[in-house]
């Protein structure tokens, strides 16, 4: 084989073989999931100063103070101590009170309108140490419960100042009732919450299961938190080019050899291979990856494959690894009917990711 000629950004190297995501099957110990619940690294340098708020939305500048102030009541002892024990340190400890009202904040908004950038600031800006907080997805949370189990994880977080929930949503019965306990254990404990959706808490779960049976559970979410609406249009498209065609085919294998740290899968081989491979260890998959390069994108065939691929772009986006492809636009990826049911925001934020990973792939493109 002869070498490729090279485009901007390319690192021009001959006769590589691409990585697979499908010849990867990663195992992850419960410390390293743990030990992972911190910003992503496309959050690792974002701070309340690196925001900027629309002008034209107010909301977005009030978010940044009620944050910055939230942050600052974080400070000292944690917020109950765990609860204290009897004369000389010896006895059953005290059981703990919970706090009045609020314990946590939630950033209901659209996509793109960085409230993943402020929950990441917020954790950057509380004072404490690293291991006195936690950062995970909401799906990282419940992969969290079942490596750990219940009980475990009351117990390995029940010490922090701080637990951030990104993409909170509440997908069937069982995480309702799942997370509402999680959550109060953990507000009885003093832990201070912080989340973000695109769903105002009362509202959780609607579309999407028989949300008025667990009414009392959802009721219990909505009351632990002030909720703060920030509204905006999707900065991630704001005064940007109109994101990339697909390539050829060619072009797409072509950037795969040609860009090192590189994988190249066929795009319906690659959904057959998520289906074997655990969510929780999606990130994982993708370690050491400058690029993911994809051929022959077609349609979702159904809801199950979609929602797995809507947690690999959130891994993909969060580690700021660009893609390339070939076949459909990522714009029809999911069916009518998937974008007008219950799961429509997790499709249309994994529409906007991929769309902006695809925007940064261009420059690994020949275009001669």
């Amino acid at each position: 084989m002869s070498s490729m000629p090279s485009a901007p950004g390319i690192d021009a190297i001959a006769d590589a073989a691409p990585l697979s995501l499908c010849a990867r099957e990663p195992h992850v110990p419960a410390d390293r999931l743990v030990a992972e619940m911190v910003p992503p690294p496309r959050f690792d340098s974002v701070r309340f100063s690196t925001y900027i708020p629309d002008p034209n939305q107010p909301s977005q500048t009030e978010a940044v103070r009620v944050l910055e102030g939230f942050a600052a009541g974080l400070g000292g002892a944690h917020a109950v101590g765990g609860g204290r024990r009897g004369f000389l340190g010896l006895g059953r400890p005290r059981a703990p009170k919970a706090p009045a009202g609020p314990r946590g904040v939630y950033l209901d908004g659209g996509y793109g309108v960085g409230k993943t950038h402020l929950l990441a600031s917020l954790w950057h800006a509380t004072p404490a140490e690293p291991a006195l907080k936690a950062f995970g997805t909401f799906v990282e949370l419940t992969n969290l419960v079942g490596a750990l189990g219940f009980q475990k994880t009351v117990q390995t977080l029940s010490g922090h100042r701080l637990l951030c929930i990104d993409e909170f949503e509440l997908d069937d019965p069982g995480d309702t009732v799942l997370v509402s306990t999680l959550l109060g254990k953990l507000v009885e404990a003093g832990v201070a919450l912080a989340a973000t959706s695109n769903t105002l808490p009362g509202k959780l779960g609607e579309g999407r299961f028989a949300a008025a049976d667990f009414l009392r559970e959802i009721q219990g979410l909505s009351a632990r938190f002030r909720t703060l609406r920030i509204d905006g249009e999707d900065y991630r498209h704001r005064g940007l080019p109109e994101a990339p065609a697909p390539y050829a085919e060619e072009q797409v294998t072509q950037a795969a050899h040609a860009t090192a740290g590189a994988s190249l899968d066929d795009f319906p081989g690659l959904l057959g291979h998520l289906a074997r491979v655990h969510p929780s260890r999606y990130g994982a998959l993708t370690d050491g990856l400058r690029a993911v390069c994809l051929t022959g994108v077609e349609p979702v065939p159904d809801q199950s494959t979609a929602l797995r691929l809507v947690v690999l772009a959130d891994r993909l986006y969060d580690r700021e690894v660009p893609v390339v492809a070939s076949g459909l636009a990522f714009d029809r990826l999911f069916s009518e009917e998937m974008l007008n049911g219950g799961y429509r925001k997790k499709y249309f934020r994994a529409i906007s990711r991929l769309t902006a990973l695809a925007r940064d792939g261009a420059r690994l493109v020949a275009t001669d």
